[in-house]
């Protein structure tokens, strides 16, 4: 059954034949499913408010709430199309057998346990979730789930920004070096960064885009969470459209740029730099750029970055909301899209979005490293930037 991940196969099993050696027999087996399907039997009873032998979305987001645990419209009718994937019915509502049938491996039979397996992996939705932070139960922000996430997430990031720093060092120097006079390919530039410092160089400025994961995330989940918060309190009801989901992220997202954006110029005036120019460490790095042009220096480029965050955020949620309607539409009769279709719609999101945004994020770049440039004629505004490119 591929909706119960590997990773539950040893619990699986301890739970079938307990005190073995991780080998069972068909006795043990039978065992376990008849005394699990009993279980699910009840659960599928509380589950089945209206008592006519079917659950439907309805009752499955009726259930969470009563449990603590929300769950809005689109999650629920996710996780009973889920649901119906095994049946020959239609994705509208799940009879005991099918219920019983989809959570037959699964090895426990803790309801709370069940709906958070419900929740955090049968729902995939890429194109949202890259935009709009996870949200949390109020009891996994007591039992420490929250900071798990976060802590995985950070680990992820860490890796994912130190294989790709050597492309995002090179997209920097273009953006900064490359000009109608002096054109550079990708080539050139690779060697002229290799020329310069060698292998490692392409790492330049990885290290403060590592450290800032931990205080960007810190910052924009507790900046969503008192987003949300407010927009509840304003409309009078604890559940959030995607809309409004979305402009609590782009919020959020603002937030934690706006604390942590001297970290993102020092990144790209540590891509830039060359070799021997960090010989003295970090803090007399920042307290030379401080000295020589400001506390404003910190914050060049801000103005744009803010900016470039909605419309980014903006065309990519649209654009993947259509593609996976359209997906849906034409392919397999409003079931919800495979993992493959979803990741297709959202690289496809993300990258229209990517290239909406990139003119804000080229001035971006110039501003923070107009002083590092040795183009002394760069103008130091978002709109002489704009007029000068």
């Amino acid at each position: 059954m591929p909706h119960i991940p590997t990773r539950l196969a040893p619990k699986l099993l301890a739970r079938i034949s307990p005190g073995k050696d991780g080998n069972i027999n068909f006795a043990d087996f039978v065992k376990y499913v008849v005394e699990h399907e009993k279980r699910l039997e009840v659960i599928f009873q509380d589950l089945d408010k209206n008592n006519d032998g079917i659950i439907d979305a309805r009752e499955i987001k009726t259930f969470c709430n009563d449990l603590g645990i929300p769950l809005d419209d689109r999650k629920a009718q996710g996780i009973l199309q889920k649901m119906s994937e095994l049946s020959d019915s239609d994705s509208s509502s799940v009879d005991l057998s099918d219920f019983q049938n989809f959570m037959l491996l699964y090895p426990s039979s803790d309801v709370k346990d069940m709906v958070d397996f419900w929740r955090h992996n049968l729902v995939i939705d890429i194109g949202e979730d890259s935009q709009v932070p996870e949200d949390f139960t109020p009891q996994e922000m007591i039992s420490g789930v929250w900071w798990r996430h976060l802590v995985a997430g950070g680990v992820a990031g860490c890796m994912s920004r130190t294989c790709t720093a050597p492309l995002d060092r090179l997209k920097v120097f273009m953006q900064v070096h490359s000009t109608r006079t002096n054109r550079l390919g990708v080539m050139s530039s690779l060697r002229l960064l290799h020329a310069e410092g060698g292998v490692k160089s392409f790492w330049r400025g990885n290290g403060i885009n590592v450290i800032k994961i931990a205080p960007e995330s810190a910052i924009k989940f507790m900046a969503y969470d008192q987003c949300k918060r407010l927009i509840q309190r304003f409309k009078g009801n604890d559940e959030l459209s995607i809309i409004e989901r979305f402009l609590a992220g782009s919020s959020a997202g603002a937030i934690s740029q706006t604390v942590i954006y001297p970290m993102e110029v020092l990144k790209t005036r540590l891509a830039l730099r060359k070799t021997g120019q960090l010989d003295n460490g970090l803090f007399h790095f920042a307290q030379k750029m401080y000295k020589k042009e400001g506390a404003l220096c910190f914050y060049k480029g801000y103005v744009p970055n803010l900016l470039g965050i909605i419309p980014y955020a903006g065309i990519d949620l649209a654009i993947y909301e259509t593609l996976k309607k359209l997906y849906v539409r034409r392919h397999n009769g409003g079931a919800e899209p495979g993992v493959l279709a979803l990741l297709a719609c959202g690289t496809c999101s993300s990258t229209c979005g990517q290239l909406a945004s990139y003119p804000l994020a080229l001035v971006r770049t110039r501003l923070q490293a107009r002083a590092i440039s040795g183009d002394p004629l760069q103008p130091d505004t978002m709109t002489g930037q704009i007029r000068y490119i």
